[in-house]
This record gives C-alpha cells, structure tokens and sequence, in this order.
C-alpha cells in the first residue's frame, strides 16, 4: 500500500481515498488477528505489534491528509485530548480544496494534486 511505502514522507499530500483505505484495510487486519486470538494466544501478540507497527506509516499519512485538507499538521497535536481526536478525526473527512489555476507563464500545474 501507499502509506508503508510512503512512511517517511511528511511533505507530501495524500487524498481522502488513500487515508481511509488504508484505515479500512488496517482495521479488517486488526480485527482478523484480534478474532484469531482468541482461539490461539499467539495471534494477540500480534495484533498488538501490528497495532505498534502500524504508528510509523499511519503519522505521516494523517499529517499529509490534513496537509491535503488545508489544516498545519500541528492539528494531530489535538489527538492527545479526547475532543481533540474527534476534530482531527472530523478533518480528515473534509474535502480537498479546489486546485488553484496555474500562473500565467508557470508552464505547469500548481498546487495540489487530487
């Protein structure tokens, strides 16, 4: 997926598609291993180390997500509250803002990519 192979990646951006596939992927993981567990004991190791291992790609993709939605990434800062999580959690559904037009004589595209 995207988000592992971009782990290290804050100055990117990153849709809305690619932020909530890849929680829904890593949730139907989580949830596989944790209902595993609970007939083999080993299985709940790993979940827990999946869930550890999962913080690596899973910081960068939020900070490019809210990058992409507008907001500093000085928003995950928040998550450390409770009420601060569910306005992070609410940013990260918002849309992306509309791409500004190229400058004349830029040659390129500007902005942001969708």
């Amino acid at each position: 997926m995207e988000a592992w192979q971009r782990s290290f990646e804050y100055g990117d951006l990153s849709n809305r598609g690619a932020y909530w596939w890849f929680v829904l992927a890593n949730f139907i993981v989580v949830y596989v291993l944790n209902f595993l567990g609970t007939f083999l004991g080993l299985f709940d190791l790993l979940a827990n180390l999946y869930l550890i291992a999962l913080f690596v790609p899973h910081l960068p993709l939020a900070i490019r997500r809210l990058r992409d939605a507008g907001k500093d990434f000085q928003c995950t800062l928040v998550t450390i509250t409770g009420i601060g999580a569910l306005w992070v959690l609410y940013l990260h559904t918002q849309p992306s803002p509309p791409c500004s037009a190229p400058a004349e004589g830029s040659g390129g595209a500007a902005g942001r990519r969708g």
